[in-house]
Order: structure tokens, then sequence, then C-alpha cells
């Protein structure tokens, strides 16, 4: 809704507060409920996207589609009203399953959307809370930091350094400064520099802001939006096999069309007979359910990957994702749980071990001693806060300002006193600073990194301290300094903080390794995968937490510094081998990735900052934080992990490979599968024989395996050794020698059986159309055989897994005997198809072709792996050395 507050950018922030009965400390929860009511969620409307009607009649506006309907006209022409049947059968069981599939995709894509909400850190009833965006009304206070993306229009009550681009407003490319200063009523958007305008983004700085407009009422509402309609589902190996369907569709409809021709002209067959044949073997060979069933698989594998709290932000990610050969990572909350507790403080008065778990401000100081001023340095220089909920301790901010107020709390220590200024955390400066009055005066308290801080303090040995600093990072702890000083002035000034400081001492922090990434790390390791961590921490925390969680080579450390030293073809080379970068900074995670690639690796890049957007978005797969990542890096990754965890990453990777074998086993059914159908045809009219199969049985098959027995390869679960194998190429040919070499095959086999049976049938006394009869069916069992084989095309097919299946095979399977047996012995069903009844004997000789070639297919792909395994042999050892 619109807001009631005229023109905010030019009224003083408390003359916004009063005009929106609002407070510095935020609403009351019952008054942000009643504000929701009346004003709606924070959200655009949803924009309309095409309507059932229109997105069934989509689909069947394509060049196969064209050529069935044509053929469906000129076969009623001809009055065979049963060839149309099935035609219009065909296209309609298409469009159908289309139409099913793109509702399913665009709920999931809609349930991906609301898993993604912004989500923004508020003040109600006085407390921090992080609510659901959506929930934001006129009148919060809303809390930001740099990375944010700002969630409603707010009028800047405080600011310090505070900038946001607003280019997909005003157009301006560099970032704006904002501060709290009135502006004039008619000042143009871009110049309003005392309003955040919702969906922008906060570049640098903190600011606290009241929202002066939401939804709809919002500048981007009043534009029109940011978002329109569904996310396409498409990806560059569906684009390059929708391209590949299309050029063979055309190929084979020109073979048709050549064909058509020489059976009516050479070969003196009667027109309406040649045309029914050629229609027949363009329906056969055309894959025209291909695209819709690895569309669906990918569907089905963003849904999967959800299920792992590993959300799909682009469909591509699924390809990369399962085809990285780097994996690399930041340490906290992704290898390690972000649940830190101070362990150790060291001060003039010496070494002290704190102990405790979680965030919980209980635990023990051994031995003895006065920690009250380090306590309290740490308690002010703090913008975190915890919340006892029902026993279960947890932190409202950085999970390390959390440990600091839980240490504090151990100590006896609590924030009494009033901050008057502020100089919030920077990677450029290494160190926050904030102002605070008491009854014992005005201080200013300092922490930071232990070389910074140290050099900002007088009379102190930085040698001696360093070395101490080094002693708890090389025992895995995040190590910080603080200092203090007393102060007369009501504002801060980093220059005059430079020096002059009374160092307090040093205090250590772990954040133990997650036990499922220890595990996770070595599957990658099994999968090929190398894991290299990079973090803003010590290289003795890092060296340290590298070696708990089994990276291959720990005890190498690379620093931010000494990237800075190399050169772009110097890094290429140290970036292969060092697994550990410590002490860097957002950039030099852009400069890893693009050396890693330059190596020929494909790269998934984890980040949370709004400065990683470059690295995630350079990346083969961009992994963005869910938890603790910011606006900007979800907008740039590929994929958001909803749990913060590496474990995650690595199951990702697992479901990935799992959609490509999926999207390859529907391939290589589908390919040998039309090939086989077709070549019967093409053959008996070229050879001149008797056709094995008529036009209306091949589209019978077409109707009910072409998209059904596909499909049901798009639920298979991940295969046994998939984890196991080295990773696969990006520019992995969709027809690769081997599945040239498996359609030949499994084309010629088809031949053979079909023929051969169709010459016993007749050799037997047979009529043709029980010759026919038993020629579709033999069809129907080799395609139902040949999807059991191509279920393990990593392993053998010979298991009782491998029989038993999934519930979706089976259904499938089932579904398709029961039709075949419907066709082959109903009568209504015999008179339409031209089928007649299969004796026993013959029916269960089918079934024996079919188990033989599922035998030899079998044996074929055993003799494969096992020259195949040879050489990944070769690989693992050429790897470890």
């Amino acid at each position: 809704m619109t807001s009631a507050l005229t023109d905010p950018h030019a009224l003083s922030g408390d003359a916004c507060l009063r005009a929106l009965d609002a407070g510095p400390a935020g609403l009351t929860g019952a008054e942000a409920t009643r504000r929701l009511a009346a004003h709606g969620p924070n959200r655009m409307p949803e924009v309309r996207g095409r309507g059932p009607v229109l997105r069934f009649l989509m689909h069947f506006h394509n060049v196969l589609i064209y050529v069935l309907l044509g053929a469906a006209v000129v076969t009623a022409t001809l009055q065979h009203w049963v060839d149309t049947g099935v035609i219009l059968a065909v296209v309609m069981a298409n469009a159908v399953i289309g139409f099913v599939q793109e509702g399913k995709a665009e709920a999931a894509m809609a349930a991906i959307r609301q898993m993604l909400a912004l989500r923004a850190a508020v003040l109600r009833d006085g407390q921090r809370l992080t609510v659901d965006g959506a929930e934001i009304v006129p009148g919060d206070i809303v809390l930001l930091e740099a990375g944010d993306k700002v969630p409603a229009d707010l009028r800047v009550l405080e600011a310090r350094g505070l900038a946001a681009q607003e280019a997909m407003l005003t157009g301006e490319s560099v970032p704006v400064e904002k501060d709290t200063d009135p502006v004039a009523a008619d000042a143009a958007l871009g110049d309003r520099r005392s309003m955040l305008w919702s969906g922008t983004l906060v570049t640098q700085g903190t600011a606290r802001g009241l929202a002066v407009a939401t939804g709809p009422g919002t500048e981007i509402g009043r534009i029109g939006g940011l978002l329109a309609g569904v996310e396409q589902l498409t990806t560059p190996l569906v684009a390059q096999m929708d391209h590949f369907a299309r050029w063979l569709s055309f190929l084979i409809l020109l073979a048709a069309g050549l064909l058509l021709v020489y059976g009516y002209f050479v070969g003196h067959h009667e027109f309406d007979e040649m045309f029914m044949a050629v229609v027949g073997v363009a329906v056969a060979a055309i894959p025209e359910g291909l695209p819709a069933v690895m569309t669906i698989t990918l569907a089905i594998g963003v849904q999967a990957m959800a299920r792992r709290h590993a959300i799909v932000r682009r469909l591509p990610a699924i390809e990369a994702i399962g085809s990285v050969s780097v994996i690399c990572t930041d340490k906290t909350g992704t290898l390690t749980r972000n649940e830190m507790v101070v362990a150790a403080a060291e001060t003039p008065e010496g070494s002290f071990t704190i102990a405790g778990k979680g965030y919980a401000p209980l635990g023990s100081i051994t031995p003895a001693g006065d920690l009250s001023r380090l306590a309290l340095a740490a308690a002010l220089c703090n913008d975190a806060a915890l919340h006892d909920r029902s026993g279960q301790w947890t932190v409202e901010g950085d999970p390390m300002e959390g440990a600091l107020l839980a240490f504090a709390g151990k100590v006896g220590v609590s924030r009494a006193a009033d901050r008057l200024d502020a100089i919030p955390f920077d990677s450029r400066h290494r160190f926050m600073a904030v102002l605070t009055e008491d009854l014992g005066g005005r201080r200013t308290q300092v922490k930071g990194a232990p070389e910074r801080v140290l050099r900002m303090c007088g009379g102190v040995d930085y040698a001696h301290w360093h070395d101490r600093a080094e002693a708890l990072a090389r025992r895995g702890l995040r190590v910080l300094a603080l200092a203090e000083r007393v102060e007369t002035g009501d504002r801060l000034d980093a220059a005059a903080l430079e020096c002059g400081l009374t160092f307090l001492g040093l205090v250590g922090l772990i954040d133990p390794p997650r036990p499922e990434a220890v595990a996770a790390v070595a599957e990658c390791h099994s999968a090929g995968i190398r894991v290299k961590m990079i973090t803003g921490d010590h290289a003795g925390t890092a060296a340290a937490i590298a070696a708990q969680i089994g990276l291959a080579n720990p005890r190498r450390v690379l620093t931010g510094h000494d990237l800075d030293k190399l050169d772009d073809a110097q890094l290429a080379l140290e970036a292969a081998s060092v697994d550990v970068f410590a002490r860097t900074s957002p950039e030099h995670k852009l400069r890893l990735v693009t050396a890693l690639q330059a190596n020929g690796l494909s790269v998934a890049m984890t980040g949370d900052g709004v400065n990683d957007a470059p690295a995630l978005k350079r990346a083969d797969a961009g992994i963005a934080m869910g938890l603790k990542g910011s606006e900007a890096a979800k907008e740039a990754a590929d994929l958001v992990l909803a749990d913060d965890n590496f474990a995650t990453i690595v199951a990702a990777v697992r479901e990935g490979r799992t959609v490509w074998d999926n999207l390859k086993k529907v391939i290589s059914w589908t390919l040998p599968t039309n090939a086989g159908e077709s070549l019967v045809v093409v053959l008996a009219l070229l050879v001149g024989l008797a056709m094995p199969v008529t036009a209306v049985q091949i589209l019978w098959i077409n109707l009910i395996t072409a998209i059904t027995l596909g499909l049901a390869l798009a639920f298979e679960p991940t295969e046994s050794g998939t984890m196991a194998r080295p990773p696969r190429r990006r520019d992995a040919p969709i027809l690769s020698g081997e599945l040239v070499w498996h359609v030949v095959m499994v084309a010629a086999l088809f031949l053979a059986s079909v023929f051969g049976v169709f010459a016993y049938a007749l050799d037997k006394g047979h009529s043709l159309a029980l010759a026919q009869t038993m020629a579709m069916n033999l069809l129907v069992v080799l395609e139902i055989f040949h999807l059991f084989f191509i279920r393990n095309i990593h392993g053998t097919s010979l298991t009782w897994d491998a029989v038993k299946g999934t519930r979706v095979v089976w259904t499938v399977v089932i579904a398709i005997t029961a039709a075949q047996f419907a066709v082959t012995y109903l009568p209504p069903l015999q008179t339409i198809l031209g089928t007649e009844p299969v004796p026993l004997a013959d029916g269960l000789l089918i079934v024996g072709i079919g188990a033989t070639f599922f035998a030899i297919i079998e044996i074929e792909k055993q003799i494969r792996l096992g020259l195949k395994g040879s050489l990944l042999s070769v690989w693992r050892r050429s790897t470890r050395a």
C-alpha cells in the first residue's frame, strides 16, 4: 500500500517517526501485526503468467507437432480413421505430459523463490529480530550493513560510512553516499541522500532506517516490479539437446520424404500405404519427447537438491555442480560449526583457559584472575545479542561477537554503558571501535586483528605479543586483540586511533570442525575433487583446521600478502598445489578462481559477502551461504546453501552427478530404441520385404513407450559408485563415441531380433497379422529390457537392486505390459491395431529373445567397464602421485 507519509526525504528523522507514530526502539509486536493486516505484506503483486489454456496450446507449437497434425489431416482425407486417431493420440499425449510437467516445474520454482525470500533485521519491542522481508511494515526500524538488500523504502535515521548501489532505479553506476540530513522536497530521486530504496544494495557502512513505504507503495513498486513470470527452465544442455533434436528431426523428415518418393515411384507401392509407412518411420525416429523428459529430469533435480538444503537459483548450476573438479570453500560456518566460544585469553597478568559450550554465558575460568576490563571491552565493542530460548542460547548477529558476549557473561560483566559513536569493522582497516559512556566516564574500546591493534597501542612489546598470538593460532584458535583509551570527545576519528591505545590482551576463539564436513572432504577426495580452504583467518588457525578437516596439503599456507606478490602465471601454478589460503580478501577469491580455471579445472566457489559477487559469478558454480550470506552474494550465486554446511555442497555435487547420469540414461535409451524402431520399417521398404510392423503399430509403440519409459529414468536414484568417479568434463559432447557405438549395436540387435521373429512366425505358418503382432510385442519387450539395462550404466545390471528397480519403473512397466496384453487379446483393440492373439509358446519366445538381447548388451558393457576400470586405476595412481 502507499505510505501515508509524503516526501519523507524532506523531513527530519524525528518528524518521520512522529508522522508514522513510531519510536527509535521500533514497533511493538502487536502494532506490527496490526499494520501488516492494514498495509498487506511487503511484496510485489504476483505477475500473472500465461493462463492454463494458452500454456496447453503452446505445447502444440513446434515443428514435429505440425508435421504430425499434417499427417493426421492427410490420413483423415484418405479415410484412414484409425491411423488418424492414433496420430492425434500421440500429439495429445505429448501435450498433456508437457503441460503437467510445466505446471510442476512452475510450482517447484515458486517454492524455491519462497525459500529465498528476503530477510531483514528490525527492532521490535526494543529487541533486534530477524524477520521475513514480507513482514516489514511502515514504521519499522530496519538495521542494515554492507551487502544487505534494502527490504523497503527507508528514511535514514543513523548512518556510518553508508553508501548504496541504486543503478537499478537511477542509472547511476557508482554507489551513492547516504546521510541523515533532509533534502529539498523536489529533489530528483538520485539526489535524495536521506533515503534508501527497496531492492537496492548497501555497498558499505551501516544504517538504521525507518520504513516509510512497503510493497507496491515503494519506488520500485511504482515503476512496475522487479520480477515477472516464472524462471525459464532451460540450461545449456537442454538447449544443446533441443538444437540437436530439431536438426535430427529435419534430417529424418528429409529422409522420410526421399523414402516416400522411392517407395511410390521405384517400389510402386500404393501412395496411402507408403505415406502411412513414412509417417510411422518419422514418428518412430524423431525423439519428440526427449526435450520434455530432459526438462522434467532437471526439475526433479532442482527439488532433490532443495531437499538437501541446496537451493538452485539458476538451472545451469545443476550441470555445473555435477562436473566440478575443485571446491573452494570458506572455513567459518561451512567447514566448522559456526558456534564459536572463547577458549583462551592472554593478558599481561597471564594465560587463562575458558571452558563452556556454545553461546551460553556459563563456564569456568582457569586459573582465577581479573579479566573484567578485557571482558568489558569485548562486550561493549560488539553488535551482537544473545537470546535464551528455552535454555537454548542463540546469537543474533556475528557468531564471534556472540562468543565474546558469552565470555563477558562468564566473567560476570554486562553491557552497562551507552554507545555514543562507532567505527564498524571493515576489511580495509581490520578493527572495530566504539565510544561509550558510563559512570566511569567516556572510553574507546577497540577490537581487531592482533597485528593491527598492537601497532595502535603504546608501550607494547610487539614481537612478544605477536608470538603469543601465533601460539594461540597454531592451536586452531581465532585470535583477537582488545584495547581501550580514555576519551573526552563525542565522536570517533579513525586517524586519531592509530596510536595511544592501552593494550588489554588477546582472546582465542575456536570454531570446531563439523563432523559431517570431515566425511564430506574425504568423499570429495575419492571423487577426484580437490577441496581448497579460502579464509580471512590467521594462517596458523587455517592450517590447524585444515589438518583436522583432512585437506590434502594442510601445512602449506599462502596468505593474501603472498598472493599479492605473485603474477597471474605464478598464481596459476601455486593455486593448483596449495589447498589453504589465509588472510585473504574477497578480491583474492576472484584471482584464485581465474587461476584455477586457467589450469582447465571446473571450480565451485563459496561466498557470503557483497565483495564475493565477482568471484561467485566467475566460478563455474557460485555457491552463496543462505544463513550468513549477504543478499548480494545470493543474487550472484547459482546455488544457495540453506544450512551453510560444506556437507551440503558435496550432497549437491552428488545430486548434480545423478541428474547428469539420468539425463545420459534418457538419451542413451531414447536414441537407440528410436533408431531400432525406424530402421525396421526403412529396411523393409528398401529391400521390398513385407512390413514386420504396420504404421499404426509403430504409432502405438511410440504412444505408450516414447515418453513413459524415458520419463521413468528421470526418477532414478544415485548409483553406488557415483562419487568414486573422476569429474565429468563440462564440454563433454552429447554424442560421445561410446553412445554412438551403443546406438549402432542396439539398432542392429533390434533389426536382427524383429526380422528374425517375423520370419520365424511366417515360416511356422502364422498369418501376416499374427507375425506383425509378435514383432510389435517384441519391440516393446526389447525396449523394456533396454530400460533395465540403461538403469545402471556405470555398474552391473545383474543385481537384486537392479532387478527391483524403483516404484516409477515398475509402475510404467506394468502399465505398458497391461496395455500390450489389451491390444493383443481384446477384440475391439485388435480391430483397431490389426493384431491377433499370440500363443503362449510364442509369447515365451518373445520374452526369451528380450532376455538374450539383455545378456548380449550387458556382457558388452562389462567388457567395456573392465577396460574403463583399468584406465581409472591408472588415473587414480597418477593423481596420488
